[in-house]
């Protein structure tokens, strides 16, 4: 890649064997659109392969690190199955084929093979715990603020978050954290072992970690990463492609339905079961 790339969501800068990867957009709170999930993965694709970096880090820009899943950007993907009651078997198929391309793009991360260090300052919603999940160093600013919120919206989170914060931090609070939805602070994600620092500087942390990773001998570095992530890679796709199956068949709810409504309508969702 060349030293400094600007994309729609993305921007990249590689300088002394890091490179940082800012999250920029173009939605409110860096939230996850369609150019997101297309340049992602071509990003940590190149970053991969590219022999000049040692090391990535991960960090949002404007005070957050993102609000997660962009709904109404995201929409054209959920509407043909919503549109067809659930019951049209090709639509099925084709949302699992699209979910399965999401998973693969925070997959990227796990796959690079690069160390990736993401920088959480304000909220990490939804699917950014799934992309900092498949991250390798997790650092937080005091002020950052997470939730697994899929099941407020009525969704089995499918990207990767129940398959890898088990591993990060313990069954039993992986299962209270998606179970609940609900809101933590930096303080708890720091007792959990989701993250391992808090410094103020948070940014500035992430480079400091960066600097003492590519100071190390880079193929040992590749090696630790390929051989700590061997023993976790199988569980993982084999969840990642079980919920492809259980979201396909179950997302197109009466209770997603509600969940879009009262999210574009600024009001509490009330869920039936449906």
């Amino acid at each position: 890649m060349s030293p400094t790339t600007s994309l729609r969501s993305l921007r990249v800068h590689i300088a002394d064997g890091i490179a940082e990867v800012e999250l920029t957009g173009p939605s409110k709170g860096n939230a996850m659109g369609p150019d997101f999930w297309r340049e992602l993965p071509e990003v940590f694709g190149a970053l991969s392969e590219d022999d000049s970096v040692r090391a990535v880090l991960l960090y949002g820009s404007g005070g957050n690190f993102s609000y997660g899943l962009d709904l109404p950007a995201m929409a054209p993907v959920f509407a043909p199955l919503l549109g067809a009651g659930g019951m049209d078997a090709r639509r099925r198929e084709g949302f699992r084929r699209s979910i399965r391309e999401l998973q693969d793009a925070v997959s990227s991360l796990a796959r690079c093979a690069k160390p990736v260090i993401a920088a959480v300052d304000g909220w990490c919603i939804g699917g950014a715990i799934d992309v900092i999940a498949a991250a390798d160093i997790r650092i937080a600013s005091p002020a950052a603020r997470f939730s697994v919120r899929e099941v407020k919206v009525a969704i089995v989170a499918d990207l990767g978050s129940l398959q890898r914060l088990p591993a990060i931090i313990g069954e039993g609070p992986a299962r209270h954290l998606a179970l609940t939805g609900e809101d933590f602070d930096a303080d708890r994600a720091y007792r959990l072992g989701l993250v391992t620092e808090l410094p103020d500087d948070v940014v500035g942390r992430g480079r400091e970690l960066a600097a003492m990773i590519a100071a190390n001998p880079p193929l040992t570095v590749q090696g630790v990463k390929q051989v700590m992530n061997h023993a976790l890679e199988a569980p993982v796709q084999a969840g990642l492609d079980y919920v492809q199956l259980w979201n396909s068949a179950f997302l197109a709810s009466r209770d997603f339905h509600e969940a879009t409504s009262a999210f574009a309508e600024r009001r509490p969702a009330v869920f039936t079961g449906d």
